[in-house]
């Protein structure tokens, strides 16, 4: 009998030491009550609990957790039908008011998400809805982190997965998109052909001022060149024509030089004389803008004896005359010295 009763009180130790040895794994927690009145929770790792008066109510994970929105039909502002559906990242923080504030933890967070949706949805138009997609998941995300709050739930993320219109809806859209594509690229072709045209006129305009700055420069060069040759010319004319002059000079220096005392170089000189006036002749004939009168060769002598007679009635008369008054011949009187009436101005002997 005493056996018996040690051997129950025995196993009613074992039984409540391992009733009362818990052991949580991480990333979990579990709720105590007692007598079913929530008294604590149990952390990852060993624990221990009063047995027979301590039960473990609830134990769940407090890992981050994916939760599925299912597709549902939204209407926005614009009056068009759209079909969206998320996915919302959450998890637990505090295990005892997700377990006894709220019935079906997932079930009410599947409601108020697709209430959030068709909510902020509603607000916007077709278009907004693609172009604000991130604003939708911020706004979205505070207000179910907010509406989780007395739940002991912390939503960490909201993504809207899938946002689709009508068919009829989608099939406008298309056009619309194709319509607008076209009308981009005939912008960018006008706008290519007017750049084009643009850039032609440019160079035309460009090849033209520096054709004109081209012919401007080639005038002005040769109008340069002109004026040098011009310059040259007449320095080479005037340069000849001194030297004419100062040979002339010398000649006649050199002839007064030989003639000098020479009873016959009154007659020497007006032999010069009408070679000169014959050379005058052929240079007069040789011009063709000229008149020419002929002289029958015949009469020649009795042309130079004239001439002769008349020098000499002129050296007699006015035996001091200037060479200024016996026109285009000068005179040399034989008792004049000619280097003194001539002087040594070459203008002097053309006269």
């Amino acid at each position: 009998m005493d056996f018996f009763v040690t051997f129950i009180i025995g196993g009613a130790v074992i039984f409540g030491f391992g009733s009362s040895f818990k052991i949580i794994n991480q990333g979990e927690e579990a709720l105590v009550a007692t007598f079913g009145k929530f008294k604590g929770k149990l952390s990852a790792g060993p624990n221990f609990i009063v047995p027979f008066v301590d039960t473990i109510s609830y134990r769940g994970t407090i890992k981050e957790q994916v939760l599925e929105i299912p597709p549902q039909q939204c209407i926005t502002r614009d009056n068009v039908t759209i079909t969206a559906d998320a996915v919302v990242y959450w998890r637990v923080v505090d295990m005892a008011k997700a377990y006894y504030k709220v019935e079906n933890l997932r079930q009410a967070m599947t409601n108020i998400v697709l209430t959030q949706i068709r909510s902020e949805l509603g607000s916007l138009e077709l278009d907004q809805t693609f172009t604000a997609r991130n604003k939708i998941n911020e706004t979205l995300l505070h207000e179910l982190d907010d509406a989780t709050e007395p739940w002991g739930v912390k939503v960490t993320r909201v993504e809207l997965r899938d946002i689709l219109p009508a068919k009829a809806v989608q099939e406008s859209m298309e056009l619309q998109m194709t319509a607008e594509r076209k009308k981009r690229a005939a912008i960018l072709t006008s706008e290519g052909e007017r750049e084009s045209a643009i850039n032609k006129a440019r160079g035309a305009a460009d090849a033209q001022l520096l054709a004109a700055e081209a012919s401007q420069k080639s005038a002005i060069l040769e109008a340069e060149g002109q004026k040098q040759s011009r310059i040259l010319r007449a320095e080479a004319e005037r340069q000849e024509k001194v030297l004419r002059s100062q040979g002339t000079a010398q000649a006649v220096q050199v002839l007064v030089q030989v003639t000098k005392g020479n009873p016959q170089a009154q007659s020497a000189l007006q032999f010069l004389l009408a070679q000169s006036y014959i050379d005058m002749g052929t240079t007069i004939g040789s011009s063709g803008s000229s008149k020419v009168m002929f002289m029958d060769p015949r009469t020649i002598p009795a042309t130079l004896e004239g001439m002769k007679s008349i020098v000499a009635d002129g050296s007699i008369n006015n035996p001091n005359a200037s060479n200024e008054s016996l026109g285009t011949n000068p005179v040399v009187n034989p008792n004049v010295n000619l280097s003194e009436s001539l002087g040594t101005n070459p203008s002097n002997w053309t006269k």
